[in-house]
């Protein structure tokens, strides 16, 4: 397993160098940074529980946000777009109340405008999607990439960078696995002890 994992992070950052590559090799450079992408923190993580007690046993399916990456081209020198492209790879658990062999995870991708001091002041799109991860016969983690080929983004004018943006990602999140997310808990399994 940890073989595997480990392709797929190199094969992951493999394909992440290209597109860094491809923009540095690219005919002009961008006028203005990329938006920066990453996960939203009371969002990173989900923990379904199936009963009313958390307590491990209890612990269904999870699923973490591990790393986001993007990369970004301006359009052309006016008040084109930015197009972005982004990724971000993320790991899966089934715990011991979890039923069966795979689960859909609800995730939200939202792009929001920032003022000066880095304060978000609006919403400019945002999306929900499904993340389907499927559990191989006696594994309980597993692993996906998932891609965003194609995010844009609008520009007010030429002096509209990157810099006013964020892109941001998580899980979406009923208002419990909030609350649970912001309690800070974890479960730490004893090994080796008797």
């Amino acid at each position: 397993m940890r073989i595997a994992a480990c392709l797929l992070a190199a094969a992951f950052t493999l394909s992440g160098c290209q597109g860094v590559r491809d923009s540095l090799s690219g005919p002009q450079p961008n006028p203005g940074p990329c938006p920066n992408a990453l996960s939203l923190y009371d969002a990173y993580r989900v923990v379904n529980f199936a009963g009313e007690e958390i307590v491990h046993r209890n612990v269904g399916f999870t699923g973490e946000i591990l790393n986001v990456v993007s990369n970004c081209t301006y359009s052309g020198r006016s008040a084109s777009p930015i197009d972005m492209e982004m990724a971000m790879r993320l790991a899966f658990g089934r715990g011991p109340a979890a039923a069966g062999d795979s689960h859909t995870y609800d995730m939200f991708i939202t792009v929001v405008r920032l003022d000066p001091q880095r304060n978000v002041t609006g919403v400019i799109h945002r999306e929900t999607f499904q993340v389907t991860a499927r559990f191989p016969s006696g594994r309980d983690r597993v692993e996906l990439v998932e891609e965003f080929p194609s995010i844009r983004i609008p520009r007010a004018d030429e002096t509209t960078s990157g810099s006013n943006f964020e892109v941001l990602v998580g899980f979406d999140l009923t208002d419990e696995q909030l609350e649970f997310n912001r309690s800070g808990i974890r479960f730490r399994v004893t090994a080796g002890q008797d």
